[in-house]
């Protein structure tokens, strides 16, 4: 079996989380957080769609990290988002984590909204 070492360009992943934090890049932030191939972003929960409208060129996908348990995010919220030409994929925050990492390690248009667990 071949295995190679991932490799995210100049994107930051994710690196693990943890109650109220995530690391990314090293880092510790806590409390709700948006990332980017572009950068790491405050997000300030599912009323803050500014800073994930203002990815929307370089964006396909957005995960959707609900917290320790998958939730639906609200309709306005998702629809706002599927307007501007987003696709919106909820999930809980672990599973955004690592697939987004995943996804990013490929080279996708991808971003992750992430509720800390």
């Amino acid at each position: 079996m071949r295995l190679n070492e991932i490799s995210y360009n100049d994107a930051v992943p994710i690196d693990g989380y943890g109650p109220g934090f995530f690391r990314i890049g090293g880092k510790k932030i806590d409390g709700p957080v948006a990332v980017f191939a572009t950068g790491v972003k405050s997000w300030g929960g599912y009323e803050d769609t500014d800073v994930l409208l203002a990815q929307a060129a370089d964006l396909d996908v957005l995960f959707v990290g609900t917290g320790a348990e998958i939730a639906h995010p609200p309709k306005a919220f998702r629809t706002l988002l599927e307007d501007a030409g987003i696709g919106v994929e909820a999930m809980a925050s672990p599973a955004a984590c690592r697939t987004y990492n995943v996804l990013l390690s490929e080279g996708r248009r991808v971003g992750v909204a992430l509720i800390p667990i």
